[in-house]
């Protein structure tokens, strides 16, 4: 792939009205980890520089946030004070990014913080694609049986897309066009910014769009292709409840196929809740209605279940664990737990060790009753 420099934008900043929560948007958890973080992990197989992520609602707690668990990544942190549009969110995102001659001719790869689903080969896919055609432009898109609410993608009678024109303002012509945005995008750098000075807010929105920018590419005379993505499912936003519950399932059917292809038994996979921080060592069995969160850590040959909840837990290798509640616990190696044991923060329970049915540890140093 081009050694052209890589940078990136991530649309952070949106208040999220439709989630009913106190919680910024992007900090939404999913398999137990907020949603941002999944979009971030969307570029690990580009060599990014720096990513720009624009904040809005809740600034302070996301940058903290990503601060404390986006790993190496090489954020950077802009506030869009007032809600204008994506053009406005993207202009603010490029005011961080390095700006000498050579960092211009660069690519800058712009997508929404609210699309969990994304996997690193889709966008190396896309930016491989814009490379390899040399366009200015590079819109990943999606084929949909129901368009409704997302912008069209508009083509020329040469099949380069010339426009994209947003459900409120389509004409029936452009409504019954099934190809469509995804919000994710790859530009030559030195383009986007001209190109987002001369878009205007003359819109049934009165907002500054992204996708202006597009057509004013393409009235120029630049090539603007568009590359679609074989699932488009993975491009899915999360905007209330019902969409970030509908994702976390598929995340969740997701992580449980990698476990199993990795070594783990699931008796019922669609029964079985792992989050995505979680870390499970081949041969592991889990029975139905187990629930590992946080930080859990499970040894070789243990069982889990039925009807477990360990959370921020170690588990030795051999244990045996079942009907059990637990948090930041640890349970050694070979040990039997439960049935209907509960173990709160701070209790070990040794290697080897029986515990009778109704057990309870209090903690290291507590007192345990049977």
């Amino acid at each position: 792939m081009s050694s052209r420099r890589l940078f990136a934008v991530v649309l952070a900043a949106g208040k999220g009205t439709r989630m009913q929560s106190s919680r910024p948007k992007p900090l939404h958890l999913l398999c137990g980890k907020p949603m941002v973080l999944y979009v971030l992990d969307a570029l690990a197989q580009c060599d990014v520089e720096v990513v720009s992520v624009v904040v809005g609602t809740g600034a302070e707690r996301v940058v903290k946030k990503l601060h404390a668990e986006a790993g190496g990544l090489p954020l950077e942190f802009v506030e869009q004070a007032h809600q204008r549009g994506t053009g406005d969110a993207a202009a603010v995102g490029l005011s961080v990014l390095p700006t000498d001659d050579e960092d211009e001719a660069g690519d800058v790869i712009v997508l929404p913080g609210d699309t969990p689903l994304l996997e690193p080969g889709t966008i190396a896919n896309l930016l491989e694609h814009h490379r390899e055609t040399g366009a200015a432009c590079t819109v990943l898109t999606a084929r949909l049986d129901d368009p409704t609410g997302y912008g069209r993608i508009v083509r020329g009678r040469d099949d380069r897309v010339v426009r994209i024109v947003e459900q409120s303002d389509g004409s029936p012509t452009e409504l019954a066009i099934d190809e469509v945005n995804t919000s994710i995008y790859c530009f030559k750098r030195g383009f986007l910014a001209p190109a987002l000075r001369r878009i205007s807010p003359e819109n049934a929105q009165g907002e500054l769009y992204l996708t202006d920018a597009v057509a004013v590419l393409a009235d120029t005379g630049n090539q603007v292709e568009a590359i679609s993505v074989a699932d488009a499912a993975e491009t899915a936003g999360v905007n209330d409840r019902i969409q970030l519950a509908a994702a976390e399932a598929a995340l969740r059917r997701r992580t449980n196929l990698a476990w199993m292809r990795a070594g783990v038994t699931m008796l019922d996979p669609s029964a079985t809740y792992l989050d995505t921080t979680v870390e499970l060592a081949p041969d592991v069995t889990l029975f139905p209605n187990v629930l590992l969160q946080g930080r859990t850590v499970v040894g070789e040959g243990t069982e889990i279940g039925p009807d477990v909840r360990l959370v921020d837990c170690a588990v030795g290798a051999g244990a045996r664990v079942s009907s059990t509640t637990a948090r930041d616990a640890e349970i050694g190696p070979g040990a039997t737990v439960g049935p209907y044991a509960v173990l709160e923060p701070g209790a070990q329970i040794p290697g080897d060790a029986v515990t009778g049915p109704f057990y309870t540890a209090l903690s290291s140093e507590g007192d345990a009753a049977d």
